[in-house]
């Protein structure tokens, strides 16, 4: 599984067979280049145009958007309800966090969540080989939160996203303040993973944008 960032919460997940998953695409507004990747399957947090552009995504991709579970032949994506906010939606929403089952990995997309998980999402989410978290606050949790979750999940890898760059002008952070917990940080270009040569202990990565 190769994974690149695209800006924003928005990932490419490329497998071996050159089958692809795009997770929370952005339209034109938001500031990033547009990627233009094809994909077969796109996955949408919640109905936010930074996070559910599929109409701009090439390739005519199937698009997952609702809670539920997902087969696509060796590809299995599950969807477990979540809140935008800290006030079970009534801020800003409800949202929902992805698993990414494929290649004998378990990617987890947790969108735009606003809130410290719960025991019963703990479990639902279950092991976790990548984790891409929001880091930036404001509209979703921030530093110390996604650290606790972080926490909470023990994943191999964390990826942070959904934070203040130089190409949006969204009230959010940059990602400084999450990753000043993980000094052995590291910044790639992209993450290529095989399910028998995972991480044993989190690592946080920092990807640069692809804007292929």
């Amino acid at each position: 599984m190769q994974i690149q960032w695209l800006g924003h919460a928005c990932f490419s997940l490329t497998l071996s067979n050159g089958k692809r998953i795009i997770t929370d695409p952005f339209d034109k507004n938001v500031g990033y280049p547009q990627p233009q990747l094809t994909a077969d399957i796109v996955t949408v947090s919640h109905q936010h145009s930074d996070h559910n552009a599929v109409q701009l995504v090439p390739g005519n991709p199937v698009a997952v958007k609702a809670v539920g579970q997902y087969a696509f032949n060796d590809i299995n994506i599950t969807g477990i309800p979540s809140y935008h906010d800290t006030r079970q939606g009534k801020q800003r929403g409800s949202n929902i966090i992805f698993i990414i089952e494929a290649e004998g990995l378990r990617a987890c997309h947790l969108g735009d969540l606003g809130h410290i998980l719960d025991p019963e999402q703990v479990k639902q989410i279950g092991s976790t080989d990548v984790l891409f978290i929001p880091v930036g606050g404001y509209f979703t949790i921030g530093a110390e939160d996604a650290v606790k979750v972080v926490e909470q999940l023990k994943p191999n890898y964390v990826i942070p996203m959904h934070y203040k760059t130089n190409y949006i002008d969204f009230p959010i952070s940059t990602p400084d303040e999450f990753i000043k917990y993980y000094p052995g940080y590291q910044v790639n270009q992209e993450l290529t993973l095989k399910a028998e040569k995972v991480s044993a202990a989190p690592k946080v990565i920092m990807l640069e944008l692809n804007s292929k």
